[in-house]
Parts: C-alpha cells; structure tokens; sequence
C-alpha cells in the first residue's frame, strides 16, 4: 500500500463531516481552520453539502465519493469525529477512492473510514480536524502542522519525537476565548518502551480502541486476520475516557479472535484523562494513564508476549497530535529508541 500522491501549492482540499456537523454549530471555529488552510498551507479548502450541516449517512457518503471524483480536489480533511461514521460506510462505492487514492486526514470516529480505505487498498492519515487542531486557539501545534506539511507535500522520514508538554483540557467552543487562547500545558513524561529488542519497519493499522472495537462487533470491516499479519497497531482512546478494564477486554477480544497476536509492534497515545466535564487532578490522570498501560501490556502479555510496544506517543485526542500513516510506512526502532514515519 502506496503513500497518498503529493499536492503542491495552490491546490484544492475537500474539508467533510463524515460525522458530526460541527462547523455549523461552531462556524467560527471552521472559518478560522479554513484562513489557516489558505495561510500556513497555501491550498484553497472546499466545503460540501454536509459540511455544516447534518446530512443522513448516505448524503454524507454522497460528499465523500464526490470529493474523491472530482478531479481538481487533492486531499480530503475531516472537520471532526463524532459516533455514528460507521454507519456511512455501507454507502461507499470503493471505485472513486481506487481510482484517485487521494490523502484523507481524521482520527477518531474518522477511524471507521481510514478503516475502510485500508480494507480497500488506500492508504489515509491517522490525525487531523479542522475544528480541533487547525482552528486551535492561540496556533496549529508545531509538531502538527511539521507533520501535515510532510504529509501533504514531501516525501520524506520524519522522526516522531516524544513532546515537551502536551494537554488533554479542552475549551468550552461557546466561550470566544477558544479562538485565541491555548489550553494549559504539563511536562510530558516522554515515551515508555517495552520490549524494544527489535526493528520493525510496517505498514500501520488500527486507530481509535472505540472504534476499532465496533469494527470487530459490528463483524463486517475486518479483513482476515493474517492480511494484518507484521503490520504496527496504533492505539488511541478518546475523551470519553474507557477504562482500563474496558481496554482490556476490548484487546482481549481482539486476541480471541487472532488478530492482537499479528502485530509485532505495538504504538499506543497518551490517553485522554480529562473531559470537559471532568477535570481530575493531574496525580489522577497520570494513573489513569499508568492503569491503561497495565491493561495494555496484560493483553500483550496473554496474546502476543513477544510483541514490542512503545506508550505515550503524541498522537490521538492529547495535543500535540503528531499525524501518522495508515496504511503507510513506519519503523519502531526499538534499541535505537527512535519512531520514524515514512511520509
């Protein structure tokens, strides 16, 4: 599975609601992504239909296959996640995506159609929201936005570092303030490695837990479990905040079926800890972090002992949001402690 062909300046983007119509309950927000699109990457954003507002699932695929037939559209962004993508898919015609394999950007519910692009032979982007990182208050994170220009227009290894300080509050969309002022910060503890004995250079896979799990309940967007088979699952969790018993079992049942036991290397986020209706002390959430990656390493230690795996990487619901392959390349290097994406 081939990376995305590269865009260059002045191209045209599809900005889409696959699954919550945000920009139209916070239109602020969205234009503020959309001058930072013109600005700080040179492309011209084109909404559709859906954008801000509420489309069913099949109007809502409508504009997805839409923006993948148009010929002048270069790259596709995903305004923000939500709950119920999965019921978009069954009206995708995968013609349109084979045909012009055109980079999309989403993470969280946007897991279900990087999922799917993946099942069909295109590669995506593991991050990226208008609402949420380019119209961020203050600026676009430094670590996001190095990751998207590579993404959009280079072809080039990036090394993902581990961050300085990094937040997981969130700002109430309602107060003006979110468009200027940036969430508070705290030391990051850096990368936890295990079993870094190896090198592994794979194609990824996997995305948001929750979404991955509906996936497997749901029995209809998972491929057999050996075309996963020394791939890299990046694992994320989101502001609803799953326990680490629920993330086990979810990884539990992921190895009934077969399919933990495919990866030789393991990336998991720095998991969410707040909401903006619950703000725990920071000693509260570095445990609840710490209790995530027990469960991790539980389910690993059951199904896939040999696996190597590396937590607290930037990417997912915590910001910065590094942005990642899926379906494209990295290498985990484990006794160099060094993550490269291959962009």
């Amino acid at each position: 599975m081939e990376n995305p062909p590269k865009l260059k300046r002045g191209d045209k983007v599809a900005v889409v609601s696959p699954s919550w119509a945000g920009p139209g309950i916070f239109p602020a927000l969205q234009d503020q992504a959309l001058s930072r699109i013109r600005d700080l990457l040179d492309l011209e954003p084109v909404e559709f239909p859906t954008t801000r507002l509420q489309g069913t699932p099949a109007e809502r695929a409508a504009d997805l296959m839409a923006a993948y037939r148009d010929p002048s559209i270069r790259a596709v962004f995903a305004t923000i996640g939500g709950d119920d993508q999965i019921t978009v898919l069954p009206h995708l015609d995968p013609a349109p995506f084979r045909a012009d394999p055109k980079p999309y950007f989403g993470y969280s519910d946007n897991t279900n159609v990087l999922n799917w692009l993946w099942l069909h032979g295109v590669a995506g982007y593991h991050g990226g929201s208008t609402l949420v990182h380019l119209a961020r208050g203050g600026a676009v994170d430094p670590e996001h936005l190095a990751s998207l220009r590579a993404a959009l227009f280079e072809t080039t290894d990036l090394e993902i570092t581990p961050v300085a300080g990094f937040t997981d509050e969130e700002l109430s969309w309602t107060d003006p303030a979110s468009l200027s002022t940036s969430s508070p910060r705290v030391k990051s503890p850096g990368f936890f490695w295990h079993r870094a004995d190896r090198v592994v250079t794979a194609p990824t896979w996997g995305g948001s837990l929750e979404i991955v799990s509906w996936n497997l309940a749901a029995n209809r967007w998972i491929g057999p479990v050996d075309s996963y088979a020394g791939s890299i699952l990046l694992l994320e969790t989101s502001e609803e905040m799953p326990s680490a018993e629920q993330v086990f079992r979810v990884l539990r049942n992921a190895g009934e079926r077969g399919l933990l036991q495919q990866f030789p290397a393991v990336l998991v986020a720095t998991a969410k800890a707040s909401n903006i209706e619950n703000r725990p002390p920071q000693s509260e959430r570095a445990k609840f972090r710490d209790d995530q990656r027990e469960a991790v390493l539980r389910a690993l230690h059951t199904y896939s002992p040999a696996a190597m795996a590396v937590f607290g990487v930037d990417f997912g619901h915590t910001a910065p949001q590094w942005i990642l392959p899926y379906g494209g390349r990295m290498t985990v290097d484990g006794p160099a402690r060094r993550i490269t994406a291959h962009f």
